[in-house]
């Protein structure tokens, strides 16, 4: 989508730019989680809408204001923050409603959220400088490197020794969880567990380990099919050509570099919150579910209802909107020092996607290593969105006219696919529609809050 054609996002297209998780638990019926407390008095946004806002803002930028209110009034939506930068300057940096109903806290600028299948675009970077260094190749496979023992008296598809890193950031390695199961979640984890006789919830090397006992789904490379457990061999991939645990080499090969110092590895209780962390809250009426952990009864999902420990690689990372935009900014050198080499970017952004194609018929042709990437007249679209039931909604995207965004939310509306197809265009078109950009740089001196901020 470029910022010309302003077509609303398909649930299809979302799920193309490498967008949402599988929601692969059935929800079980319980006690509904309570509402959340009514928020403090609001304060005035532009001309007609009224929200809770504060943080930096450079002047000019009043619409993205009134257009983060009207998506989280349409959407009930407690809390979110905004980052929006043009070319290397960052123009605003800011949050809205409520982090914690509980202990009253707004969301600041600072706050930290869990960005779901953002963090995907975090693990390519990471594998990809690992292509610049020498230790990774893109088009060798890659299971040789793992030393992992598969289940007892498995019976290993021999097609696994065919799967290159190329296929798994293009979502190609043989595994579809639309034929029924997604193993990084419930039910499937547990029996994984079982399987190897190891402590549930299963950590994801474990999942690794008890995958290989399952036969492919499809021959690797032949068609892009949406994988959160790709991304997940990803990172064990990491971890075996460095010596190093994901969390620690994402730190220093990408996160540190680029200045993104907040993100950071999530958890999965409550009691566990990071520093800053807002509070996850489900759309009213959603009924509690099984935890992932023995013994535990019953919890809300953003707290049990899926481990995010062994999610690390596809989706694990807590961060905020403006280290998202220092991330994506690092990546070509935009900002900073040059995450990855010219020609790795150009890889990244131009490999197509197996099984897409622009002949009649055949659906629009599909780019990206990690990233969803549309082509468009003024030059490469790359985004990725993230989103976890009842937990949260992320999107990150650099636009062809240099602008990037990021948008963290607190919680996600049942029908996800009507809301990043609603809310998503409207914040572009608010971008787009800036025809003067103001001088001066957040990244460098914040400015003085807006008035009523």
């Amino acid at each position: 989508m470029s910022p010309i054609r302003r077509a609303a996002l398909s649930r299809r297209s979302v799920f193309a730019a490498g967008a949402v998780m599988p929601f692969a638990r059935r929800r079980v019926a319980a006690q509904a989680t309570p509402p959340p407390p009514p928020p403090p008095p609001s304060m005035v946004i532009g001309d007609s809408v009224a929200m809770t806002a504060n943080g930096p803002t450079l002047p000019g930028l009043e619409a993205m204001d009134r257009v983060m209110a009207e998506i989280m009034q349409e959407w009930a939506l407690p809390g979110g923050q905004l980052a929006v930068a043009r070319g290397p300057r960052l123009m605003m940096n800011r949050g809205y409603g409520i982090g914690d109903a509980l202990a009253g806290e707004l969301v600041s600028p600072d706050a930290r959220f869990r960005i779901a299948s953002v963090s995907k675009t975090i693990t390519a970077v990471v594998a990809l400088a690992l292509v610049d260094s020498g230790a990774l190749v893109l088009d060798e496979p890659v299971y040789k490197l793992l030393s992992l023992e598969p289940p007892r008296n498995a019976a290993i598809d021999p097609r696994l020794r065919e799967i290159t890193l190329r296929m798994l950031l293009t979502h190609a390695g043989g595994w579809d969880s639309s034929t029924g199961w997604d193993p990084q979640y419930l039910p499937q984890s547990t029996m994984e567990a079982n399987l190897l006789g190891v402590d549930n919830p299963p950590t994801a090397e474990q999942i690794v380990r008890a995958m290989m006992g399952f036969p492919l789904n499809f021959d690797p490379g032949t068609k892009s099919v949406y994988s959160n457990f790709g991304f997940n061999v990803i990172g064990r991939v990491i971890e075996a050509v460095t010596g190093e645990r994901y969390g620690e080499i994402a730190q220093r090969v990408v996160l540190q570099p680029s200045g993104a110092t907040e993100t950071k590895l999530g958890q999965t209780k409550l009691a566990d919150r990071a520093k800053h962390e807002v509070v996850y809250v489900a759309p009213q009426g959603s009924p509690l579910v099984p935890s992932v952990f023995p013994g535990e009864g019953f919890v809300p999902y953003a707290y049990g209802g899926y481990y995010l420990e062994a999610m690390d690689s596809h989706g694990g990372f807590i961060a905020t909107a403006s280290d998202l935009v220092k991330f994506a900014l690092a990546v070509d050198g935009t900002r900073g020092p040059a995450l990855l080499t010219p020609a790795t970017v150009k890889d990244m952004l131009e490999t197509p996607r197996p099984g897409s194609s622009d002949e009649p018929g055949g659906g629009a042709r599909e780019y990206g290593l990690g990233w969803g990437v549309e082509m468009t007249d003024a030059g490469p679209k790359w985004s990725h969105a993230g989103a976890l039931s009842d937990t949260c909604g992320s999107w990150l995207v650099r636009e062809p006219d240099g602008t990037t965004m990021a948008v963290l939310f607190n919680s996600l509306p049942a029908d996800y696919g009507a809301f990043f197809g609603s809310a998503m265009p409207k914040l572009e078109q608010a971008a787009a529609a800036v025809t003067a950009w103001p001088e001066g740089d957040l990244f460098e001196e914040p400015a003085t809050p807006a008035a009523g901020g």
